[in-house]
């Protein structure tokens, strides 16, 4: 999808942008809300005036104070989400990593939920259609088939891109709100008291008074689980597009809440002794007029197609700055069009779809996955909230009292829908085995990596500057490259890895012209791409910093030819042969790139802990991509060394001499 590149540009175009990326999931929730209110209880006015009342309230609070107004304030470089948020506090706390990794791993989870109960309430709306209504049945195979045919259907779509048929997506989106607005108004217009339903007080006696009311917030959380997503597409639509659509969008849901309430009321009252239930009936479909019935479902399934397909492109883009920021194993990242930011992870992709197609086929029904449904986003909220709470006070500066009562409101509204939840929590345990993988996947990377910097070893490149120049002369060794360039992790300018030092001396010394030591510069800022050289020794002994974005996927092979090119443009590197490299017989700079790859020597000796942390670090290593394509060094001469990885060395043994009979 198109990026939007400034978030003070508004026109048509980029408004529809915003309807048609970010609205998806939270614009199609009224196809079940209600009905998961509702459900097989009796109909009366405390239930349904309580039911939408809570509605209005919770996309009040959660989406319109808390993502609209105040979240899309912390924008990273007009980046949005849990990791750009994670980049700005970091410095603040040491144990917001964990938090991170709880609310990513959370949106991930919602993203194999979101299109099965999306689409297979729209495809469900064909049992409202005369004819259909013993064919089409919840949960009968046919149902079943539609369902994850499309989800199938979609998911193999990812591989060429949705550039194209995302042009569309505004459009579809714009005609969607449009839509549930009419039939909905036209229901308030019958019956003009209904906004009496906006009263607080009766969503105090739902909770308060009706049995088991406080229980029903977890159905009511369910309209407002797209709100997240207005924070993770602010990089893509801009604050400004998003407000101002909001609210359209909003207008839009409530209407039609309203109007589905008018409607429930009016068809308890037409026959208040043999209709006290719903019985399994959908207030959103049959508030349509019969002869729009049609044309409404395929609307309605092509906007579950988009809110599925809003989820799909941003769970890429999360898994992209997971592992960019050290929170993921390194997988493939293709790029299926031209456009900046569109992205295609194979494997996220086939999790994904295994995902949707598991959930469909143990749910069957959209009605048994509302249950499933809230609990990942609750936690997802819980977490921004944290996050949330240090950019109020170190970086907008605000008012201890103020952060505190702002923040203390969100999590009591997120605690009371987490509790409600959590009661579902036995008509959700497989999924839970996704959200365990996804978190474990995580953890072990992350803080895995931090056991193995904690032992990295550095020393002073000045202390060997002597003997690199030397041994660069020394014609009795054979010339291992003209360019020798080492990927390092140290990100100062005297300082290398003892591993490099070791890897160029030892054995059989690599004797090259010149010296690169090439550091890759995570920042915080999404899209930096920027260098700095320092010349140690000139023309001999230089080290290179490339600053990346952590939206910004490595190509570092091209980087690197990129700043020696402007080396030489500037004069300031005389390279070796030819003012560009080459030999006569080569066109091509002689480049040779050293990837230094760590493996667990059976010499360590672990606590339990760090032992079970390194392990399953490697064995994700191992199904992950390599380190060569993993920094975009595909078509560069690369070099592999593999290095024994020894954090606690074994030592705590006797050994015996036997004398030899």
């Amino acid at each position: 999808m198109e990026k939007i590149h400034s978030g003070n540009k508004v026109t048509v175009a980029t408004l529809l942008v915003a309807l048609g990326i970010i609205y998806g999931d939270i614009g199609t929730s009224p196809l079940y809300v209600l009905s998961a209110i509702i459900g097989e209880r009796k109909i009366d006015e405390v239930l349904v005036y309580g039911g939408v009342c809570l509605i209005f309230w919770t996309l009040f609070f959660q989406t319109t104070v808390k993502y609209i107004w105040l979240t899309l304030r912390a924008d990273n470089h007009g980046e949005g989400g849990v990791f750009s948020l994670f980049a700005l506090v970091k410095r603040y706390s040491k144990n917001l990593s964990i938090i991170t990794i709880l609310g990513a791993t959370t949106l991930l989870a919602d993203g194999i939920i979101t299109p099965p109960i999306s689409v297979s309430s729209a495809i469900e709306g064909l049992t409202t259609v005369s004819g259909l209504e013993h064919i089409i049945v919840p949960g009968n195979h046919l149902t079943v088939g539609i369902t994850i045919a499309i989800i199938s259907f979609l998911f193999f779509f990812q591989r060429f891109g949705t550039h194209n048929i995302g042009k569309a997506f505004g459009p579809i989106m714009t005609i969607w709100f449009a839509m549930i607005l009419i039939i909905g108004a036209s229901f308030i217009i019958k019956t003009p008291g209904i906004f009496k339903i906006l009263n607080p007080y009766y969503g105090y006696e739902l909770l308060v008074k009706y049995p088991k009311g406080f229980w029903l917030l977890g159905a009511v959380f369910l309209a407002t689980t797209g709100a997240e997503a207005l924070y993770s597409d602010l990089g893509h639509c801009g604050v400004k597009n998003i407000r101002i659509t909001w609210a359209f969008v909003k207008l839009s849901l409530m209407l039609n809440y309203m109007g589905q309430a008018a409607w429930i009321m009016e068809y308890q009252q037409a026959d208040p002794i043999n209709h006290n239930f719903l019985h399994g009936l959908n207030p959103f479909f049959e508030m349509v007029p019969h002869w729009f019935l049609l044309p409404s479902i395929l609307i309605a399934t092509a906007a579950t197609i988009i809110a599925s397909q809003a989820l799909i492109s941003g769970s890429f883009t999360l898994v992209s700055e997971a592992m960019n920021l050290n929170f993921w194993p390194r997988v493939t990242v293709r790029q299926p069009s031209d456009i900046k930011g569109q992205i295609y992870i194979p494997s996220v992709n086939s999790i994904l779809w295994f995902g949707c197609v598991l959930m469909m086929l143990y749910f069957k029904k959209s009605i048994d996955m509302q249950a499933a449904y809230g609990f990942s986003i609750t936690v997802a909220m819980m977490m921004t909230t944290i996050l949330l709470n240090y950019y109020l006070k170190y970086l907008l500066k605000w008012s201890q009292i103020y952060v505190t009562l702002i923040i203390g409101l969100f999590a009591i509204i997120e605690i009371s829908f987490f509790i409600a939840n959590v009661a579902k929590i036995k008509e959700r345990w497989m999924f839970l085995f996704f959200e365990l993988f996804i978190f474990m996947t995580m953890y072990v990377w992350y803080y895995a990596r931090k056991i193995q910097n904690k032992f990295l070893k550095f020393v002073e490149i000045g202390k060997f500057v002597p003997d690199l120049i030397h041994l660069s002369k020394d014609d009795a060794i054979p010339k291992f490259s003209t360019h020798l360039i080492y990927l390092t992790k140290a990100n100062t300018r005297n300082q290398i890895e003892e591993k490099v030092i070791k890897s160029i001396f030892s054995k059989k010394p690599k004797r090259a012209d010149v010296y690169w030591f090439l550091h890759i510069n995570r920042t915080e800022d999404p899209f930096t791409l920027s260098y700095d050289v320092s010349e140690l020794v000139d023309d001999k002994v230089i080290k290179v910093n490339i600053n990346l974005g952590f939206r910004i996927q490595p190509k570092t092979e091209i980087y690197f030819k990129k700043i020696v090119q402007d080396l030489v443009a500037n004069h300031e590197l005389n390279l070796h042969i030819r003012p560009d490299g080459s030999t006569r017989y080569n066109s091509e700079p002689d480049f040779k790139f050293v990837v230094i790859e760590k493996f667990l020597s059976i010499e360590n000796e672990f606590s339990l802990k760090d032992g079970i942390l390194l392990q399953s670090y490697f064995k994700l290593k191992q199904l992950g991509q390599s380190d060569t394509k993993a920094f975009g060094l595909e078509k560069s001469d690369v070099i592999i060394e593999e290095y024994p990885m020894i954090v606690s060395p074994y030592s705590n043994f006797e050994l015996q001499r036997v004398k030899y009979n």
